[in-house]
Parts: structure tokens; sequence; C-alpha cells
């Protein structure tokens, strides 16, 4: 009968696979040019520790989640990892932390590269736009384009600074 809770021998093996999929992801990121944060997130390491998919994917979660946490520390406080960890770096095994703040500084190169997209999505009156809802930065008014246009300022505030909204209003 399972108690709920993760045997010592689990957890010994959930930590090596967490361990062998970031390695293998950050190898396969120098090999391939591709950022290490996109290679997680698909289930394609489905061979990890012999897991099955469904277990990888929440690996891959984990591990992603781990290194955004880890990333977005290093980039609101400027510190250094070891001062995130909360506890003595000399307690992990050398070559798990060094592909550990590898991978964290890779996520944190690749959070720059999606806050630079979002501020790339960011429209402006007089600019041409395809089909969709464009949200005035000033007043939230939106504006619906049913085919390609100029965009007008906000017909509300006379507002020039337009985004996409993040999810879609639900269809009345």
């Amino acid at each position: 009968m399972k108690t709920g809770s993760p045997s010592d021998n689990e957890l010994e093996t959930m930590g090596e696979a967490y361990r062998e999929l970031l390695e293998k992801a950050l190898h396969k990121a120098r090999e391939g040019g591709t950022s290490l944060y996109h290679l997680l997130g698909g289930g394609s390491h489905a061979a990890s520790a012999g897991k099955g998919r469904g277990d990888v994917a929440e690996l891959e979660r984990s591990v992603r989640r781990d290194l955004t946490d880890a990333a977005r520390y290093r980039h609101e406080t400027g510190r250094d990892l070891r001062d995130w960890l909360g506890f003595d770096v000399a307690r992990i095994e050398q070559g798990f932390w060094e592909a550990f703040s590898e991978a964290a500084d890779q996520a944190l190169l690749t959070l720059h590269e999606i806050r630079l997209q979002a501020e790339a999505s960011e429209y402006h009156t007089g600019e041409t736009v395809g089909l969709g809802t464009l949200v005035c930065d000033h007043c939230n008014e939106r504006l619906h384009f049913s085919a390609a246009g100029h965009i007008p300022p906000c017909p509300r505030c006379g507002g020039t600074r337009f985004h996409r909204p993040v999810a879609a209003a639900p269809l009345a």
C-alpha cells in the first residue's frame, strides 16, 4: 500500500532523473544552438531514467520552473545563485552545481529574449495590423480588426500605444 510519500529509493531515482534530464538538455543546447529553456517542455526526453512520457513531462516542468526561478532571482537581485540556494553550495555535488548554474545562465538569457520579444509586440497608431484585437495601453479599450489595416488612435482616449491581449476575451 502506498502512503503517498515517496520512498528514499524513489526520491533518489527522481533526483537522478532530474540531473540526467538537465544534463541531456544542456548537452543538446550546446550542440544544437537551441535554447535549453525551449528544449524543456515537450516530453522529448522520454527515455530519461526509464520514465514514461507523463513522468518526463512533469520532470521537465520541474526543471524549467527551477531554472526560471533561479534566473529570475539573478535578474531581480543581481546576486549570485549561491544566495538563492539558501545553504552552503558545498553540500551539492560539484558537477551538478556547475550544470545547474550554466543552465540557469541560459534560462536568464532566454528570459531576456522573451522580454525583448514582448517589447517588440508593442503596436502604435499608424502601423499596419492584421486580424485580431489590440488593447489600448492607456485605457484598456479594445480595438477589433476583422481585416488588415492601419491602427487608429484609441477612440476612447486618443492613446497611440497598444498590445495584444494575453488571452482572448470569451465570446458573448
